[in-house]
C-alpha cells in the first residue's frame, strides 16, 4: 500500500514538473524510486499529455477564426516589414551612391502615383462594401414585406435592390455580389408564391360549380387590390399568361355551357355582387344568348381593371365571337326565303349586341362584326352550302328504288320512214294517227315537213339525233369514242335512213316482199286493195317518180319508250326549282327593301354549282352498283330533259318579273349534263368491251388460247348477263344499241384473230366455225318480239335483227361460211352471193391463200375474184 502511494506521488511530481515547472516537496523528492514506480509515472504523463492535447484542440477550434485573422495580419505585417526593409535598403543604397537628379524625380513620381492609386482603390473598396451593405439591408426589408404580404412594397424594394446592386462598383463575378444576386432572385420567387396566393383569392373561378368571383379577397390575404395586382402581373410579365388562363377558366365555367347549342334548355346567367354564376335555365333563342353574354361582359368590365379588359378585348374576345357566329348565328341563317323574318330579327339582335359591346369598351369583335356587315353574302353562302350538301347527302344515301318513266317523242316523217320505224324501232308504243286510213285524197294534199317536236311525261329517253346521231349522243368526245360512234346511232335514225334507201331502190326489186315478211302489215300500212298492190308490183317506177316530182308526204308519228331512273334525279330537280323560285321571288317588289335582295343573281347561279357537284361525285356513288353507269346515263339524260322543259316553261311564265325571266341560264348546264350522260354510257361500253376482249385473249389471239371454247363461252355469258341487267334499266332503243355494241366487239375480236392467221388448216377452220356458231346464238337477243316487248307467235319463225345493231355481225357469219366452204363455194359466195358486201377483195384473197394450197385452181379462182371486185354493182364491197 505504501509502495503504491509512493508511485502515485512520484508520478504526480513528474506531471507537475512537466506542466508547471514546479519542484516537488522534500518529502516527495526524498522518496526512493523503485522499478515498479516507472509504469505509473509513464501512464500519468500519457494521461496529462492527452488532456493537454484535448484542451489545445478545443482552444484551437474556439480561436480558429482569430488565429486565422492573426495569421493573415501577421503575414501582412511580415510583408510590410519586408517591403519596409527593402525600401530602407534602397534608401541606404541611394544615399551611399546617389543617382542623377532626373531619375530620382521620376522614381518619386512613380511612387507617388502608386500611392494615389492605392488610396483610390481603398476608397472604391470602401464604397463597394457600403453598397453591398445597403443591398443586403434592402433585401432584409423585402423579407419583412414578404412576411407581412405587402406584395407591392416587396416588388418595389426588389426593384430598388436590383438598381442598387447594379450601382455597386464590383463585377458580377465577385462572390459577394453573386450571393446578393442569388438572394434577390430567391426572394422574388418567394414573393411570386405569395402573389399567386393573393391573386387566387381575388380572382376565383370554380369550373365545376360554374361560378366566378372577382375582387372578393379577405384581410388575411393582404391589402392588395386588383389594380395593384395588375402592377404585379406586369412586374412578373404574366399579364397575357394569367388572362389567358382566366379566360379559359371562365369559358369552361360560364361561356361554353351557356353557348352549348345542343342543350334543349341551356342554363341562364346570374350576377350577384362580386359573383357571376350559371343558374336555372333559359330558352335557345339568340336574344337570350345575347342578353346573358351582355351580363358576362358587363360584369367583367365592372370588376376588372381597364388594362385587363383591354387584354381580353384584343386577344381573347375574338374566339368567343367566332363561336357565336359559326355555331349560333350560322345555324339561324335560313337556306331559303322561309323564316326570312326571323332571320332579320336575328341580324338586328346581333347588331345591337355589337353596339352594346362597343359601348362597354370592347373593340375587337372579330367575326361577329364581319358577319353583321356581310349578311347578304352570309345568306347566299348558306344557300350554297345547303344546296351542295343536299346533293352530296342524296347521293350518299344510294340510288334508292328505281322508277319507270316514259319518253314521248313526236316526229314528222314520211310514210316510208314511218313504216320502217314501226318495223325496227323498239318503242313501247307508236301512234300513227290513222296512217292505215291514209287514202288517195289525203295523199293528194301532203303536209309540209315540220320540225321534230319532243314532249315529256315525267320522262326522258336516249338522246335525240337532229343531224348526226353520234354528235347528239356526244360519243366521240372521249378517247375511243370513234369506235363507239357507229354503235351509238339511234335505232329510229337508222330506220329512217333505211327507209329512204328502200324508197330509192324500189325499182331494183324483182318482186315485193310477201305479206308475211312485211313487219308493217300489223299496223295497217300497205293494206290497200289487191289491185293497188298489183299495180305497184307491175309498175315499180311509180313510187320513185312520185318522190322525185313532189314533196314527201309526212304525218306526225308519236314514239313512246319507258326506262328506269333512280330516286336521285327528282330531289335534285326539286332543289333546283326551289332555288330559282326563291331567286325569282327576290326580284319582286316586296323584297326591294330586304338586305338579301341583291343576291338574286347569286341564287340563279347555284343550280350550276349543284349540277357540277352532281357530275363531280356521282360516278363514285353510281359505279359500284350493277348497271350503275347506265343508271347514271339515264338519270343525267332525264335531268337534262326535265331542265330543258323547265327552262322552256320558265320563258313563258307571266307570274315572274322580266328580270327573273332572263336570269335563268341553264343551257350550258344542260349541254354539260348531256355530254356527261353520254360519257357515262360510252365509258361503260368501253369498260365492258375491254372485259370482253380480255375474256377472248386480250392482245393475244383467241385461237392461240388453251381453251378457246371456254373463252368464247365466258364472253357470250358476259354479254347475256349484261343484256339482262340492262334490259330493266335502259330504253329498248338504247338497250339494243348497247348490247349490239357488245356483240359487235365480240365479232370484231374473232374476225381480227382469224384474219391474222398466216394459215388455216382444215381442222382449225372447222373448230373456228364451231366457235363462231356458238357466238351466233346471241341472235336470240335481237328477235323482233323481244325488241318490241311482245310474245313471239307460235309456229312463226322470227328473223333476228342483230345485223342492224352489230356492224360486223354479217361479216362474222360470212367468215364462218368461208371457213366451211371449198374453192367452188367461195367463188359462188363472191360471184353470186353477198360476200363482196362484207369483205374486200384483198381480205377474201388472203383467206383463200391461208386456207387452200397454191395450185392452178386456187390461182384461177383468185384471178377471177380480182377481176370482179364488185360483182353486185358499183356500191358493193
Amino acid at each position: 500500500m505504501a509502495a503504491s502511494s509512493a508511485s502515485a506521488q512520484i508520478a504526480q511530481a513528474l506531471v507537475d514538473f512537466s506542466l508547471h515547472r514546479s519542484f516537488p516537496e522534500d518529502a516527495v523528492s526524498s522518496l526512493p524510486i523503485a522499478a515498479d514506480s516507472l509504469p505509473a509515472a509513464i501512464n500519468a504523463l500519457a494521461d496529462a499529455k492527452s488532456q493537454l492535447q484535448a484542451e489545445i484542440h478545443a482552444i484551437h477550434e474556439e480561436t480558429a477564426d482569430d488565429v486565422r485573422a492573426w495569421q493573415e495580419n501577421a503575414q501582412s505585417v511580415q510583408d510590410d516589414i519586408l517591403r519596409s526593409k527593402a525600401l530602407a535598403a534602397e534608401i541606404i543604397k541611394a544615399a551611399e551612391a546617389p543617382a542623377e537628379p532626373g531619375q530620382a524625380v521620376e522614381e518619386l513620381e512613380a511612387r507617388a502615383d502608386f500611392l494615389i492609386r492605392e488610396l483610390n482603390y481603398n476608397a472604391q473598396v470602401i464604397e463597394a462594401l457600403r453598397g453591398i451593405r445597403g443591398v443586403n439591408r434592402t433585401l432584409d426589408e423585402v423579407e419583412r414585406a414578404r412576411d407581412e404580404r405587402r406584395i407591392l412594397d416587396a416588388l418595389h424594394l426588389l426593384e430598388r435592390s436590383w438598381k442598387e446592386l447594379d450601382a455597386v462598383g464590383a463585377s458580377r463575378s465577385c462572390r459577394a455580389v453573386r450571393l446578393l444576386d442569388i438572394r434577390a432572385f430567391e426572394l422574388k420567387s418567394d414573393v411570386h408564391r405569395v402573389f399567386d396566393h393573393v391573386w387566387n383569392a381575388l380572382v376565383q373561378v370554380d369550373v365545376e360549380s360554374h361560378r366566378v368571383s372577382i375582387g372578393a379577397g379577405t384581410e388575411q390575404d393582404g391589402p392588395m387590390s386588383l389594380g395593384d395586382a395588375v402592377i404585379g402581373l406586369k412586374a412578373f410579365k404574366e399579364v397575357d399568361q394569367r388572362m389567358d388562363k382566366f379566360w379559359k377558366d371562365i369559358s369552361q365555367a360560364i361561356l361554353l355551357p351557356r353557348m352549348d347549342i345542343a342543350r334543349d334548355r341551356p342554363p341562364g346567367v346570374r350576377v350577384e355582387g362580386t359573383t357571376l354564376e350559371l343558374s336555372g335555365s333559359t330558352d335557345k333563342s339568340i336574344h337570350s344568348l345575347f342578353a346573358d353574354l351582355e351580363q358576362v361582359f358587363s360584369f367583367l368590365v365592372q370588376r376588372l381593371p381597364p388594362d385587363l379588359v383591354e387584354t381580353i378585348s384584343s386577344t381573347l374576345l375574338p374566339d368567343t365571337m367566332h363561336k357565336i357566329t359559326t355555331v349560333w348565328l350560322d345555324a339561324a341563317v335560313p337556306s331559303s326565303l322561309q323564316e326570312l323574318d326571323h332571320f332579320q330579327e336575328v341580324v338586328g339582335a346581333a347588331r345591337q349586341f355589337c353596339d352594346r359591346l362597343r359601348a362597354l369598351g370592347f373593340t375587337s369583335l372579330g367575326g361577329l362584326q364581319e358577319w353583321t356587315d356581310n349578311v347578304p353574302k352570309v345568306w347566299l353562302s348558306k344557300c350554297r352550302e345547303a344546296a351542295l350538301d343536299s346533293v352530296r347527302t342524296k347521293l350518299s344515301e344510294g340510288l334508292g328504288a328505281p322508277k319507270r318513266v316514259e319518253k314521248v317523242e313526236k316526229q314528222m316523217v314520211s310514210k316510208a320512214e314511218g313504216q320502217q320505224l314501226v318495223s325496227t324501232v323498239a318503242a313501247d308504243s307508236i301512234d300513227d294517227h290513222g296512217w292505215d286510213a291514209w287514202n288517195d285524197e289525203e295523199e293528194a294534199a301532203p303536209e309540209a315537213p315540220a320540225p321534230k317536236e319532243t314532249t315529256s311525261k315525267d320522262a326522258a329517253q336516249a338522246p335525240e339525233d337532229e343531224d348526226d346521231g353520234a354528235d347528239a349522243w356526244g360519243w366521240g368526245d372521249d378517247g375511243g369514242a370513234e369506235e363507239d360512234s357507229t354503235d351509238a346511232k339511234h335505232g329510229k335514225e337508222e330506220a329512217k335512213e333505211e327507209a329512204k334507201e328502200e324508197a330509192k331502190e324500189e325499182t331494183k326489186e324483182e318482186k315485193p316482199p310477201d305479206d308475211e315478211e312485211d313487219p308493217t302489215a300489223a299496223w295497217g300500212w300497205g293494206d290497200d286493195d289487191a289491185t293497188g298492190e298489183e299495180e305497184a308490183t307491175e309498175k315499180p317506177q311509180t313510187a320513185p317518180v312520185t318522190v322525185a316530182t313532189q314533196e314527201p308526204q309526212t304525218r306526225e308519228l308519236i314514239l313512246k319508250e319507258t326506262y328506269s331512273i333512280s330516286s336521285l334525279p327528282q330531289p335534285i330537280l326539286d332543289l333546283i326549282v326551289a332555288i330559282v323560285e326563291d331567286g325569282a321571288a327576290l326580284t319582286k317588289p316586296q323584297y326591294t327593301e330586304s338586305p338579301i335582295a341583291s343576291q338574286a343573281a347569286g341564287l340563279f347561279g347555284l343550280p350550276t354549282l349543284a349540277l357540277a357537284m352532281f357530275r363531280a361525285i356521282a360516278p363514285h356513288y353510281y359505279s359500284p352498283g350493277i348497271g350503275g353507269n347506265m343508271y347514271l346515263y339515264n338519270d343525267s339524260s332525264y335531268l337534262a330533259e326535265q331542265l330543258t322543259d323547265f327552262c322552256s316553261a320558265w320563258k313563258n311564265r307571266d307570274d315572274i318579273t322580266p328580270r327573273a325571266n332572263t336570269m335563268l341560264r341553264l343551257d350550258n348546264d344542260i349541254k354539260s349534263l348531256q355530254k356527261f350522260a353520254n360519257r357515262s354510257y360510252t365509258n361503260e361500253l368501253s369498260i365492258q368491251k375491254t372485259v370482253l376482249r380480255d375474256l377472248l385473249g386480250g392482245e393475244q389471239s383467241l385461237l392461240h388460247q388453251a381453251d378457246t371454247a371456254a373463252s368464247v363461252s365466258a364472253a357470250t355469258a358476259r354479254v347475256r348477263s349484261l343484256a339482262t341487267a340492262w334490259e330493266d334499266i335502259l330504253a329498248r332503243s338504247v338497250w339494243q344499241q348497247a348490247v349490239g355494241a357488245l356483240v359487235d366487239a365480240v365479232a370484231t375480236k374473232i374476225i381480227g384473230d382469224v384474219m391474222d392467221l398466216p394459215s388455216i388448216g382444215q381442222e382449225e377452220a372447222y373448230n373456228t366455225a364451231e366457235l363462231i356458231s356458238s357466238v351466233e346464238e346471241l341472235d336470240d337477243l335481237f328477235l323482233p318480239s323481244r325488241l318490241q316487248g311482245k310474245q313471239p307467235s307460235q309456229g312463226e319463225e322470227e328473223v333476228p335483227l342483230t345485223a342492224q345493231f352489230a356492224a360486223n355481225w354479217l361479216r362474222l357469219k360470212y367468215l364462218s361460211e368461208v371457213l366451211q366452204s371449198n374453192l367452188r363455194d367461195v367463188r359462188f359466195l363472191w360471184m353470186e352471193g353477198e360476200l363482196s358486201l362484207y369483205f374486200t377483195v384483198d381480205e377474201v384473197v388472203d383467206l383463200i391463200h391461208a386456207s387452200f394450197e397454191d395450185n392452178p385452181r386456187t390461182r384461177e379462182v383468185v384471178r377471177e375474184i380480182r377481176g370482179n371486185p364488185a360483182p353486185l354493182g358499183e356500191g358493193s364491197g
